[in-house]
């Protein structure tokens, strides 16, 4: 939305203009008050006076040239005193003027700054701005060029993590076909096979990226529909269950029966159960244990899932949502996923009306996924 200036000059400018547009009306209110009752005014004075003293003041002409000058001496002053109060004004308003301006061309200059790409750059907030409307707009542009630059760092990091992980599956195709071209590597059903499981791996991530960024960008359709959570819960169970068993962790499931059912998409709430189910089985080495229970948490059923894993510190509890992010960075694709399931995760969760966030009492110590989501009253 575009606001239409009125005035062309500059903000000291006006303000100086205003300023003096009071002092003007002040002056000529003044003029005008005096002109009116002054006369009136030293008449009364004046008539005692010549009641007392007859002889003092013998003629009309006499008084009315007494009135002339008492007239001609107070204009006298009153120009006097009105020359010295504009300057005086002008000055003051000066003042006041650049203490107000000289704060809102740094702004202007900082946002010229920010909106060059410079995001670091901040605004010095002076104490006497602290809690004013001045200061209260230094710290919007401050909190918005930290915003941006946060923006940018993560831009910054998906470009690059983007580009790391597409290398390793291109660099093995290419490979793999240069040794084929010169003969190196033999066609063998094997090589196929590899060349067929790294253009999967390269397809899959393309699909992850295409998905996170629908996903951030609220372009995901979803069904929503009144579900019950006991259905979430098998549904995200059924194709995992063999895995857990194999690798021998202890799994417990804690749904009560008498749940309200939940306003969400089912297949997209399995794809974000199964994504935390599936990080459970990787991060909880065996002999472990993995807890899914739901619950009522206030106006909304809370899906939690926690395991006796590796566990997570805060600084990667305040990273595990971010993209590409992997809490153990000596991982591959193949053995750590893709980093970018939790984000699409969160993405869809508040696309839902619900979140999803992490907790874990530290390293060794195992974590614990829970995912809210909106129930529906009965």
């Amino acid at each position: 939305m575009r606001w239409r200036m009125s005035f062309k000059a500059s903000l000291s400018g006006k303000f100086l203009l205003s300023y003096l547009l009071v002092v003007l009306v002040g002056v000529a209110t003044l003029l005008l008050v005096v002109f009116a009752l002054a006369p009136t005014l030293f008449q009364a004075q004046l008539l005692p006076l010549l009641q007392a003293h007859p002889a003092a003041l013998t003629t009309t002409e006499a008084s009315q040239r007494i009135l002339g000058d008492f007239l001609d001496t107070l204009l006298s002053a009153l120009a006097v005193a009105a020359i010295a109060a504009t300057l005086t004004s002008l000055a003051t308003s000066l003042f006041v003027a650049r203490r107000i301006t000289v704060p809102l061309q740094q702004m202007k200059q900082a946002s010229e700054r920010i909106s060059a790409g410079h995001y670091a750059e901040r605004i010095e907030i002076a104490p006497a701005h602290t809690t004013d409307e001045l200061g209260q707009l230094a710290s919007s542009i401050n909190a918005l060029a930290a915003a941006l630059e946060q923006t940018e760092r993560r831009r910054l990091e998906v470009f690059g993590n983007a580009a790391h992980e597409l290398r390793t599956p291109i660099a093995t195709l290419e490979g793999y076909l240069e040794g084929l071209l010169d003969g190196v590597i033999e066609p063998t059903p094997q090589t196929w096979a590899m060349l067929h499981t790294e253009a999967g791996r390269l397809r899959r991530l393309v699909d992850d990226l295409q998905e996170l960024s629908r996903a951030e960008a609220r372009q995901i359709p979803l069904s929503r529909q009144s579900v019950a959570p006991q259905r979430l819960v098998q549904d995200a169970l059924n194709p995992l269950e063999g895995q857990f068993a194999e690798k021998g962790l202890e799994l417990q499931i804690h749904v009560p029966e008498n749940l309200p059912p939940v306003m969400a998409d089912p297949t997209r709430v399995v794809q974000i159960l199964m994504n935390v189910l599936v990080n459970a089985l990787r991060y909880t080495p065996a002999p472990g244990r993995v807890e899914v229970s739901v619950s009522r948490e206030g106006a909304a059923v809370a899906f939690r899932i926690t395991d006796s894993g590796v566990g997570l510190t805060p600084d990667q509890l305040a990273h595990i949502f971010e993209r590409f992010y992997r809490v153990d960075k000596s991982r591959s694709r193949a053995f750590g996923g893709s980093g970018i399931g939790l984000t699409i995760a969160q993405s869809l969760a508040q696309a839902m009306g619900g979140e999803i966030r992490a907790e874990s009492p530290g390293l060794g110590r195992g974590s614990s996924f829970t995912l809210t989501l909106p129930q529906i009253h009965k």
